[in-house]
């Protein structure tokens, strides 16, 4: 009998909603994981919550999570922190001896295995807060003004990554395809140039290039 599974997806905010940008990245790992880890398994369901990580109260998970225990489905996600980032709220999920979980990005790790992970990934956020604050306060003890300009340089930089993040999105279509297939990134690079294609920054695209590309695309 091929297994059943139900997809739960997340993105932070609706503008990411609305434009797709970081579901793909999640389908396709799921599609990817179900392909090469489960021959035989069938998605049969997706629910899509838009908002925080660290919010635990989402509609569309509450409804996965129930789908997959009354259809014997194993509910899975792309990455660990699309549940949650809390610890505790992955620990609760855990230890419910009626839910099938799977990992796509981890496709041979078990609960104990995961529980593990997410208390670990934990752990760092709540180290680099505190080693960011200790820097902060560190420079505004010296004299350093804090804000002002950095807070309009964190706004370029901001639009420069949604920038760059749309047009990752537009041009992997195109590189994803040849990727899979088997080619090399100075081959996809050379493809690309010789439709007479650009970068954002109206250069020729390299090896460099296409990597970049297909890794800010896993990583929305």
């Amino acid at each position: 009998m091929n297994e059943k599974y139900i997809a739960y997806l997340r993105v932070s905010t609706k503008e990411q909603g609305r434009s797709g940008l970081g579901l793909e990245a999640q389908k396709r790992d799921i599609s990817l994981f179900i392909s090469n880890y489960a021959s035989e398994g069938e998605l049969i369901e997706t629910h899509t919550d838009i908002v925080s990580g660290s919010d635990s109260s989402r509609q569309a998970l509450t409804e996965a999570i129930t789908r997959a225990k009354k259809l014997n489905a194993t509910l899975i996600v792309s990455k660990l922190d699309r549940l949650s980032r809390k610890v505790s709220f992955i620990a609760t999920l855990m230890e419910d001896k009626t839910l099938k979980l799977k990992v796509a990005s981890m496709p041979n790790a078990d609960k104990f295995q995961l529980h593990i992970y997410a208390a670990l990934a934990e752990q760092e956020r709540d180290f680099i807060s505190m080693r960011t604050k200790a820097a902060l306060a560190a420079k505004k003890a010296s004299g350093a003004i804090l804000g002002g300009l950095r807070d309009k340089t964190n706004q370029r930089n901001r639009e420069k990554q949604k920038l760059a993040n749309k047009n990752a999105l537009k041009v992997h279509p195109l590189i994803y395809p040849m990727r899979q297939s088997g080619m090399s990134f100075r081959a996809i690079a050379e493809s690309l140039n010789s439709s007479n294609l650009l970068t954002q920054y109206g250069k020729r695209y390299s090896a460099q290039t296409v990597s970049n590309i297909l890794r800010r695309v896993n990583n929305i």
